[in-house]
């Protein structure tokens, strides 16, 4: 009963300050991933290449630094094309998914949620963005209904009070 409790309480706390399960990358890591990709340009196979790229995307998606996760969804577009598997085509587009929904893009990230379900029906890491982001979608529209809600309630109230002014001059 206690862990019910808790994970209600978490729930709750998770709806109001937005939680996810989605992890973040720190800027060092980043950075890490730049560095390694400069250093690979030099003389070494395409395939090493094509792997320190995809580790730069992943981090620069997984970034709290918006201009990160716009670089990132750059890069995995421009790679989109370069892809030979559907294994490699799958995760570039996992990838774009995270990258638009960190970039609040969430109607885009859906799509391509459900391009790499497509892809692999099961595949879990997907599954759990798809819950995410319609959680997100969710609460972004208790959170509108309840703004919509405050803003007539506030109209309604000084509508109220101009009448019951107006009617105390007469």
């Amino acid at each position: 009963m206690d862990a019910k409790i808790g994970n209600f309480f978490e729930s709750v706390g998770n709806f109001f300050t937005g939680g996810d399960q989605i992890p973040w990358c720190d800027s060092d890591i980043v950075t890490g991933c730049e560095r390694e990709v400069a250093e690979v340009g030099k003389g070494s196979s395409d395939e090493l290449k094509k792997e320190c790229i995809m580790r730069l995307s992943w981090a620069l998606v997984h970034s709290r630094r918006p201009e990160d996760v716009q670089r990132g969804i750059a890069m995995l577009e421009a790679s989109l094309g370069g892809s030979n598997s559907p294994l490699q085509m799958r995760e570039k587009i996992y990838l774009l998914a995270v990258g638009y929904y960190r970039s609040g893009d969430y109607a885009r990230s859906r799509q391509l949620v459900e391009r790499c379900l497509e892809i692999e029906p099961e595949w879990r890491q997907a599954l759990t963005l798809r819950k995410t982001i319609e959680d997100k979608i969710t609460k972004d529209g208790v959170i509108g209904i309840g703004i919509t809600a405050t803003a007539v309630t506030a109209v309604g109230l000084l509508a109220g009070g101009l009448v019951a002014a107006l009617s105390r001059k007469k």
